[in-house]
This record gives C-alpha cells, structure tokens and sequence, in this order.
C-alpha cells in the first residue's frame, strides 16, 4: 500500500494533537485483529478526548477505495522520531487510496479506524510492517523484534472523485502562484542583467521575446540553428559574479554538448538562444532565473533564482 504514496496535497499548520492529550487519556486497546491503539476525537470545546473502543467497521472511518490524506510522525523504540510530515521534507500529508489489508494489524486497519479531524497512535510489529507492506528489510535504526509508533492526524476521507477534483484545483491554483512568480522574478532579474550588461560595457546585445539577453561575439558562416536541428555546443557557464560552475571542454571527453533544439532537453533560455546563432557562432547568454533553474535551490553550487551567463560556440548544426 505505501509504496503507491504520493505527496500532493498542501500542508495544513498545527501539530499532532494527539501528543497534547493529558493522562486520563492514555489508555490503549487491542481490536480485533490484534492492533494496539488509541484514537482521540475532537469535542465540541475544541478539546481532544480518547474515543475509547472503536469498531473497525465503525462507519465513520474510512473504507477501502476512498482517498485518505493524513500527516503521520513515526518513533522507534527508543523514542527517536525518524519520519514526520510535518517537519522534514518536501512538509506535505500523505494522499492515498486505502487498500485492502496486508497484514493483521496493520496501517491499513489504523487507518479505516479514523475519521476526518481524528488523532491517533498507533502501535505495530516493525519486522511485519516492513516485510508485507513496505517490502523492504528493515534499516538498521530499528530492531528486530521492536514495535514501531505511529502518530497520525486524519485530514480527509473522500471519495477518489473528490481527491481527484481537489487534486486539479491544488494544480491549477500551484501552477497560478507559479507563473506569477515567475514573472516578477523576471523583472527582478532582468533589471540585475541590465545593470550588468552596462557595468561590463557590453555591447550590440540582443533580447529574445522570453527575455534572454545574447551578444554575438563572433558570427559564424554556417547554417541557421532551428527548432529540431541536432546541434552540438561547447559552453562555459558561471554566474554573475564570475565563478564558474560547469564547463564543457572540461568534461572528460572534452566533447560539446549534444541535444535536439526546441524539444525541452535543455533549459528553456537555452533553447531560445540558440535558434538565435548560426553555426560556428560564439555568443554571450545571459539567462535570467525563470528560464534557467527557476527557484528550486540544487544546492551551494546552484542556489535557487540564479542567474547564468554562458559562453557558447555553437561548433555543429544538423
């Protein structure tokens, strides 16, 4: 079953209130199957109180093949919390349909005993878990033999139509932000390229329609780069500040990179560049953040928003 998760939904703030409850509440049971539980449901003063007993089949909990989203901390047991939805990346609850049981006692049973706004622990066998419903062995962080627990806040149970119509609005609403992100970074950027472009006294520069300044620095006498055309370029790229970060002819072979212009195997500044060149052509590309690696950061040797410069020659058009 958890090897289908899928982290798509948006984080909802709070902590696992089950970890808040007071000792008149920490009474466990054993259902049927043999899991060792608590639940805790929401009162009408806002207050979480142990639900007690609950029926498996209760029909208030969730039932195989609806959507379940929900945010979990795991805790070995010496205590050690070692995944947390809430806390450690990408920080998303967990979306998944429920599937039919794997084993006796397992998440699959935790999970059809809650109900939306529900808080749980839960404790399982970490050898079986892991065997029959991970598949994995088990990492060498938890013992052979031990009882893993899980903490689990119930965000939703619903149908897979209504998870399906919830996940196209989180896409589109994601994909707005996005876009409008996007083109303010590009204003933010491109008044830094322009202040570059005239600190380093650059001259006859040029700028494509997406926003990719390119000078021209040697004007090569073959063919026209296009969309579709095969091309092969060697390149230098660093960053406005002058520190290199890749260079082609420093690879191992030393040959120049290959790729299809225009088919999205590149960045995006790149293809829009390089339809600007003809063969034999060296050039100066300078790509603000949208058009290159956007705003994820890929660590300290490409921080999120940067802006690149490369140094092209563009050695073949096929």
């Amino acid at each position: 079953m958890l090897s289908k998760i899928k982290f798509l939904l948006p984080v909802v703030a709070g902590a696992l209130m089950v970890q808040a409850c007071n000792k008149n509440n920490d009474e466990f049971y054993t259902s049927a199957d043999g899991l060792t539980y608590k639940i805790f449901e929401k009162n009408d003063k806002g207050e979480y109180a142990n639900k007690g007993e609950v029926n498996a089949a209760d029909s208030t909990g969730a039932k195989i093949g609806q959507v379940v989203t929900f945010h979990w901390a795991i805790k070995n047991a010496e205590d050690s919390t070692f995944a947390d939805t809430r806390t450690q990346g990408p920080k998303m609850p967990i979306v998944l349909p429920l599937m039919q049981p794997t084993m006796k006692g397992g998440l699959e049973n935790a999970l059809s005993m809650m109900s939306p706004g529900d808080s749980g622990v839960f404790k399982i066998n970490a050898d079986t878990l892991f065997a029959k419903t991970f598949g994995q062995p088990l990492p060498p962080f938890i013992k052979p033999g031990s009882q893993l627990t899980f903490f689990i806040n119930m965000e939703k149970v619903q149908s897979k139509a209504d998870a399906e119509a919830d996940y196209a609005k989180m896409m589109e609403e994601q994909m707005q932000k996005a876009r409008a992100n996007a083109e303010q970074q590009l204003k933010t950027d491109d008044a830094k390229i322009q202040a570059y472009i005239k600190e380093n006294n650059l001259q006859n520069v040029k700028k494509t329609d997406s926003g990719v300044y390119y000078v021209v620095t040697k004007e090569g006498k073959g063919p026209q780069a296009k969309a579709g055309n095969e091309v092969a370029v060697h390149y230098k790229g660093s960053f406005l500040d002058g520190k290199e970060f890749e260079s082609s002819r420093n690879n191992p072979t030393g040959e120049p990179f290959k790729f299809t212009l225009g088919q999205q195997m590149v960045i995006k500044g790149w293809d829009d560049a390089i339809v600007n060149l003809k063969e034999g052509s060296e050039a100066i590309l300078l790509i603000p953040s949208p058009l290159a690696y956007g705003d994820q950061d890929r660590g300290p040797s490409m921080p999120a928003n940067s802006i690149l410069r490369f140094d092209v020659e563009l050695m073949d058009v096929k």
